[in-house]
């Protein structure tokens, strides 16, 4: 599977490089961005990989822009993936209508409902076809891997981890979406990609599938600013996440709450360095 440059910039002695390619799980070409280390750019040396998962609305560009991850990713040799967040250009029905359904808003999900099923396979992209392609082409570990998002794509890394029990070593989130099955977004998203039958939708419910969780002891670290408007509008419901988790014991969850942070990429920012030091832990044990 080919995959094209598109761009490169030398970032606290590594590489921020943007590829894309013709991806045949989601029937169109995809974007990504990759954060080579230092350690690789030198001497090709293996890294860990990392993959990171953004919110409604986002492309690949806003976490390469905006959090200021290069520098920990380069102190920790982590080699750093960040796919958009859906399909674009297929022209569906109603795609670009709303920033909350279609495009830059898969939820990460497999669609089961038309026309959404044949193209909105996000979860097989980011767990299966764009691992392979990173083992395959980049300088990584093939079996140490971690997971981290926001908002959307927090959900995201949540419903992979806990999906998949001992694939990724280390998962984190900055402000979840962490019981959709519960919130509007969440419910508009689930309706329009899984259909109306709400006991499907638990297969891709983090709280749901926390409850459930029998598989690797998983440490799992979240972020959650008090100011976060999505906070106070229940879009986010953390609490329901900790009480389900509270009672696996396969799962340690780190719950720490940021006094007067909101829910945008300031606060990914500040604390972000926090978020590398905990993959980087479970990582390199």
């Amino acid at each position: 599977m080919a995959l094209k440059l598109l761009s490169v910039a030398k970032s606290f002695g590594g590489e921020q490089r943007v590829y894309s390619h013709i991806s045949e799980v989601v029937g169109c070409e995809m974007k990504f961005g990759v954060y080579i280390p230092p350690s690789a750019v030198e001497s090709n040396t293996e890294c860990p990989a990392l993959y990171y998962l953004s919110g409604l609305a986002c492309t690949h560009e806003n976490f390469i822009q905006k959090s200021g991850f290069q520098r920990f990713a380069a102190k920790h040799g982590v080699v750093v993936v960040n796919p958009d967040t859906s399909p674009r250009g297929l022209n569906l029905p109603g795609e670009d209508d709303s920033y909350d359904f279609g495009s830059g808003a898969s939820f990460y999900v497999n669609a089961t409902e038309a026309p959404w099923n044949k193209n909105y396979n996000m979860y097989t992209y980011v767990t299966g076809e764009l691992v392979d392609l990173v083992n395959a082409n980049l300088p990584v570990l093939p079996k140490k891997r971690g997971i981290f998002g926001h908002s959307m794509g927090g959900h995201g890394a949540l419903i992979c981890a806990l999906k998949n029990p001992g694939f990724y070593q280390s998962v984190s989130a900055f402000a979840p979406i962490s019981n959709p099955t519960k919130c509007a977004w969440g419910k508009k998203a689930f309706s329009g990609y899984l259909g109306t039958n709400e006991d499907t939708w638990k297969a891709w419910d983090a709280t749901e599938l926390a409850a459930a969780y029998a598989g690797t002891p998983l440490e799992i670290l979240i972020d959650q600013g008090t100011a976060d408007n999505f906070l106070k509008e229940k879009q986010l419901l953390p609490q329901n996440l900790l009480d389900a988790a509270s009672q696996n014991d396969h799962l340690q969850l780190i719950h720490q709450q940021r006094d007067g942070y909101d829910h945008g990429y300031f606060f990914i920012g500040t604390f972000i360095e926090d978020h590398f030091a905990h993959h980087a832990k479970c990582l390199k044990a």
